[in-house]
């Protein structure tokens, strides 16, 4: 266990005792916890495995490779369309954690496997990518623009392309390009 991390598991949230069950669980398959998105984080040698987090709805264990995993029980999932790589096992209360215990260290030992491997996930290109007409029409009109978001990180230019795309207006999708004209000029993500 982690000292810097406890903060975490002593907050006074509905999933305290669910997440405290996790920890456990991890620990137990030998991974370094840490902190890292305000959240416990638990890796061998340096590489992230699982992260365990909480929504309103759900508590979860967040596979960073988990699209590389078998997925005998079916039971991970996919948070949105456009996630390539992580894959969550979903809980509602500690009795799920429970029932699932061995196969949740089983699905953990795996992602240790996978990362011990140097296995990768096949990501798409950011050329993949449906580029909005409005934004294509904007680039066109104006070279400095194009040339600041393709000098962007390529996760940056994905999420500009997928926050622009997915209105389902063209006058929402001008909007949101008009909105971050200038955050892209300055090199920065989408905010």
């Amino acid at each position: 266990m982690n000292p810097k991390v406890n903060w975490f598991f002593d907050k006074d949230t509905p999933w305290k005792d669910a997440y405290r069950k996790l920890r456990a669980i991890a620990l137990d398959c030998g991974l370094t916890e840490e902190l890292k998105w305000g959240c416990p984080c638990y890796s061998i040698d340096g590489k992230n495995v699982v992260v365990i987090h909480g929504f309103k709805e759900y508590c979860a264990l967040l596979f960073h490779k988990g699209a590389l995993l078998e997925d005998r029980d079916g039971i991970l999932v996919r948070q949105t369309e456009n996630v390539q790589s992580a894959r969550q096992i979903r809980f509602k209360d500690l009795r799920e954690i429970a029932g699932l215990e061995r196969s949740l260290e089983a699905y953990i030992l795996e992602a240790v496997e996978v990362e011990k491997a140097g296995r990768k996930v096949p990501l798409k290109k950011t050329a993949d990518f449906p580029m909005p007409e409005e934004l294509a029409l904007r680039l066109r009109a104006s070279p400095a623009l194009e040339k600041a978001l393709m000098a962007l990180t390529p996760g940056r230019q994905r999420s500009y392309l997928l926050h622009f795309a997915s209105a389902k207006q063209s006058k929402t999708r001008e909007a949101r390009i008009e909105k971050n004209v200038d955050r892209i000029m300055a090199g920065k993500g989408l905010g």
